[in-house]
């Protein structure tokens, strides 16, 4: 009886994860497959599963090629202002945009890197670095370096932003990505090794 439980007990944690990314990407591929698919039945006649899906990365994709063109961007700036000028859409809009671009590896003002920061109330705390500035120096005093360091308190989309000096950071061997799941999974995600730097690694 002990093997059976600790086979079923093994058993269900590896096939509820499963069973639930199975689920979801099901979910999503249904209901962004069902976007365009109605528009294609009635053209073509007959359901053809993924053709909705296959259409709307096509136009992800031509998104993206109207983005990087000069004019392109901005045609899509422009749209984006006069958008932003509605009260509801703005509510909307540029907060998930903001979350968005934070996970964005070509965006200067997102996640750079995964720091360690000494917090007075919670000791050291694991954050991401967004940003690094000057802060003049006062009566000749020399300019300091600090970074803004955004530390999650609920999952990824509520947290606290520290001002610390630079030379105060420590670098866990972790990328943005590892770092992420750390937070998502409260820290079980975390190696049993983590190499700590003083500086981070270019």
């Amino acid at each position: 009886m002990a093997k059976l439980r600790r086979y079923f007990v093994t058993g269900f944690f590896v096939t509820v994860p499963l069973a639930i990314s199975v689920v979801t990407l099901y979910w999503i591929f249904d209901r962004v497959d069902g976007v365009m698919a109605p528009l294609y039945d009635r053209l073509i006649g007959f359901h053809i599963p993924g053709l909705g899906l296959l259409t709307n990365l096509l136009l992800v994709l031509l998104a993206g090629v109207v983005a990087t063109n000069v004019i392109g961007r901005r045609v899509m700036r422009r749209a984006e202002h006069y958008l932003l000028m509605v009260p509801v859409f703005r509510a909307i809009y540029a907060p998930v945009k903001q979350l968005i671009l934070a996970f964005s590896p070509e965006n200067e003002t997102g996640f750079k890197r995964v720091v360690l920061v000494s917090d007075p109330v919670r000791g050291s705390a694991l954050g991401f670095l967004t940003r690094e500035f000057t802060a003049p120096g006062i009566a000749g005093a020399p300019d300091e370096m600090l970074a803004a360091v955004y530390v999650p308190t609920n999952h990824l989309y509520l947290g606290d932003v520290l001002i610390v000096k630079l030379s105060e950071l420590r670098y866990p061997d972790l990328t943005v990505e590892q770092g992420i799941r750390v937070f998502l999974t409260g820290g079980m995600a975390l190696p049993a090794s983590v190499p700590v730097r003083s500086l981070p690694l270019e």
